[in-house]
């Protein structure tokens, strides 16, 4: 045996011993189910928890995926995913130093053999995690090629085995191709100032959907990580905006050609790498899509660090898309707030998860879409345990805000205090207002015959004590 064949045997046997020893870690716990939780427990054989007392990094301690809230599993409100990007391909790399990550089933290269390697291992931490979804961009699990002919040749060897490696179980939340880091696309793909670029794009967004479909993806997504300006200079804004629009127009019309059923989303994000994004937010991108008449056509994967880098709470773009019936998914992460860049932290504030949770309920879940673990681990975790350690804390801060959730629902308090502070319309007149009826005479007789108007306290306080009091 060579010397280059022995290192290569040392890693993969390196790389069992690892995964080995956390499913033992993870699988071998007690077979509990914790008194504390609140709603309907499943049958202790379901429960692959040890509790909210337990000290066990490697186990779940508030998620169970069999245990029913508010008429609905665990696993149907929250429907996680594995983020193949971060979870398989992040290295710790930063502008300012070297990766800092060599995981034992790496050999260096970016060779279709590495490609299968690391498939398999995303398989087994997908089984052991216990979920059944994962999300991909086309260039992260198989090399690009010198070619279209090369790199659609690549893609379809790796996902030949990502198939057989799904089995009847594991799908695709969703899937999406990779228009920002090749060089061609310095200019942004759909709104490139180059012909050829804009024609290179769509056959590889044509490709990475049929991929998607293939594999049994729910949804399809478009994230314009390079779709926007530098300087307004130099752009013909109107022209690339309409050029994005014929874009996104031609993926529906070849989604309904090829027969797939899954969403389409946009993920929208206010700037980085550009300094401006055509998708800034939640409202911009709902005016876009109303504007070109694709509203019917596309929803939103609403990522919480996107929607902090814009200006906004995850809450708030949540609600902004709920309310625009566009909620289609959630990209699971957060930043710091002393941090002025895409960070893609794991969301592990309670309080955030409660407020995005709440917005989840209203929406009435999230199916097809899911919850993306779009988040990376720190450039100092080094372990292959702290992939499993992030996940299980990113689960378990999701699931603990189910159950804060419907808490407060079940509560009705606060959902109360937002009943009586809108009361004046639950009145005659209030409902012609409503209803577009009330007119500015038969408002302005109304103001004359009573008078100065009272206005009661909007109770914030009150608000906040109860929301606190859920955690």
């Amino acid at each position: 045996m060579t010397l280059e064949k022995k290192n290569m045997a040392g890693r993969i046997l390196l790389l069992l011993l690892c995964m080995n020893a956390v499913s033992f870690i993870v699988n071998a716990v007690p077979q509990t189910c914790p008194a504390d939780l609140g709603g309907k427990c499943a049958e202790d054989d379901d429960w692959e928890g040890e509790g909210t007392s337990s000290k066990n990094p490697l186990a779940y301690k508030w998620y169970n995926a069999e245990e029913e809230i508010l008429g609905k599993k665990m696993k149907d409100w929250l429907r996680f995913s594995v983020a193949f990007w971060h979870t398989f391909r992040g290295t710790g790399a930063d502008p300012f130093g070297a990766p800092t990550k060599y995981w034992p089933w790496e050999d260096g290269t970016n060779s279709i053999a590495m490609a299968k390697r690391r498939m398999r291992a995303n398989f087994e931490f997908i089984n052991k995690l216990g979920v059944d979804r994962w999300c991909f961009h086309d260039r992260d699990i198989a090399p690009d090629g010198k070619t279209l002919e090369e790199a659609n040749a690549n893609l379809d060897e790796v996902v030949a085995l990502a198939k057989e490696l799904q089995g009847d179980k594991i799908r695709p939340l969703w899937g999406t191709a990779q228009l920002f880091m090749h060089p061609r696309y310095m200019h942004g793909g759909a709104t490139s100032s180059e012909v050829g670029v804009y024609a290179y794009a769509a056959a590889q967004v044509k490709k990475a959907m049929e991929v998607t479909h293939y594999l049994g993806g729910e949804n399809y997504v478009f994230w314009g990580g390079r779709e926007g300006y530098q300087s307004l200079l130099n752009t013909d804004m109107e022209r690339e905006l309409d050029h994005l629009a014929r874009f996104l127009e031609a993926a529906v019309a070849y989604k309904k050609k090829i027969g797939f059923n899954g969403t389409l989303l946009i993920e929208p994000k206010p700037q980085e790498p550009t300094k401006h994004q055509y998708d800034w937010d939640a409202a911009t991108t709902a005016n876009f899509l109303r504007k070109y008449g694709l509203l019917g056509e596309f929803k939103l994967n609403i990522e919480c660090n996107h929607a902090t880098l814009s200006g906004h709470s995850c809450h708030h773009d949540l609600e902004t898309a709920r309310i625009n019936g566009l909620l289609g998914n959630i990209d699971a992460n957060t930043g710091d707030p002393q941090i002025g860049w895409d960070t893609d932290q794991f969301m592990t504030d309670i309080g955030e998860a409660t407020m995005v949770m709440l917005s989840v309920i209203r929406n009435g879940g999230l199916a097809p879409g899911g919850f993306n673990f779009d988040a990376k681990l720190r450039r100092e975790s080094t372990d292959v345990e702290d992939l499993f350690i992030a996940h299980i804390s990113g689960m378990d801060t999701l699931a603990r805000g189910l159950r804060n959730a419907a808490k407060l629902i079940e509560d009705g308090s606060l959902v109360e205090l937002v009943r009586k502070r809108y009361s004046s319309f639950d009145t005659e007149i209030g409902a012609e207002i409503e209803a577009g009826k009330a007119d500015f005479e038969m408002l302005e007789k109304l103001a004359k015959e009573w008078g100065e108007p009272k206005v009661a306290s909007a109770k914030q306080e009150l608000a906040e004590m109860i929301f606190q009091s859920a955690l």
